[in-house]
């Protein structure tokens, strides 16, 4: 299958093998971490929310309209775009405005900066201020306030392969990865063109948006990507060398 272009508390589970990190002082029970929930974009379209992360349309980057902006302790300056996130709204805590039993998995797409939401957004504080129709999978409307949430990392399952959007210009390569499942969040990157016998890495220029320098015009491009969890796969000539600045092409093969 060839191508396809599409139109323009202290412990938490990093990996789904069971290791874990020091983050923050956020309690965690049975795998569930303690932290609080806002939502944005009440007068905006979710699909506009890309944010920080560099997703022109979460829509047309896979992600649907259940997304969220990371406070900084979650977000670590872009590595957490397009991790998944499973959140449920603590019913014990604040059954005022908590939806019982119900639950959400967001995207990060976004960063809420210090100082933002009251200071919730501060460090250590883990927050996530979701898109409206995210926060009213969990939350009674009416609240427009904050609630207590429980979440929990998740693997990302994702419709189709990786996509990769070419930008930038001449000798400028910029490229937007998105819809990536597995665990979601890039940690490293590298392309090669069709005249380039070694693979070239590649920069998070920022968010979801990684570089290069070299000039790959009129080649077919390759990419190799590692995961945070890592997991590492090659994506073997996805890009045609017909290819042209603001393409997208998805491959199909995909992590899970």
């Amino acid at each position: 299958m060839g191508p396809v272009i599409i139109p323009s508390i202290l412990l938490w589970h990093l990996f789904f093998s069971g290791s874990t990190i020091l983050e923050g002082v956020n309690a965690q029970v049975n795998g569930w971490v303690n932290a609080h929930a806002t939502f944005y974009g009440a007068d905006q379209s979710p699909f506009s929310l890309g944010g920080a992360c560099g997703y022109d349309n979460t829509f047309h980057a896979g992600f649907g309209a259940n997304t969220a902006a990371l406070s900084g302790a979650l977000f670590r300056e872009g590595e957490a775009c397009g991790a998944c996130y499973q959140l449920r709204c603590d019913y014990r805590a604040d059954p005022k405005w908590c939806l019982r039993r119900a639950s959400v998995t967001i995207t990060a797409t976004n960063f809420c900066p210090s100082n933002n939401n009251g200071g919730w957004c501060n460090p250590p504080r883990h927050h996530f201020d979701m898109s409206m129709p995210a926060f009213l999978r969990i939350a009674r409307e009416g609240n427009e306030g904050i609630v207590p949430v429980l979440y929990r990392r998740v693997p990302c399952r994702r419709r189709g392969g990786v996509r990769f959007t070419l930008k930038g210009q001449s000798s400028f390569n910029l490229v937007m990865i998105s819809n990536v499942g597995g665990s979601g969040n890039v940690k490293a990157a590298w392309i090669r063109g069709s005249r380039t016998r070694t693979w070239l890495p590649m920069h998070r220029n920022w968010g979801v948006n990684w570089q290069s320098t070299v000039d790959l015009r009129n080649q077919r491009l390759s990419f190799k990507l590692t995961l945070v969890d890592g997991k590492t796969m090659e994506f073997l000539n996805v890009v045609p060398s017909t290819w042209k600045f603001g393409q997208t092409f998805a491959s199909p093969r995909q992590f899970y």
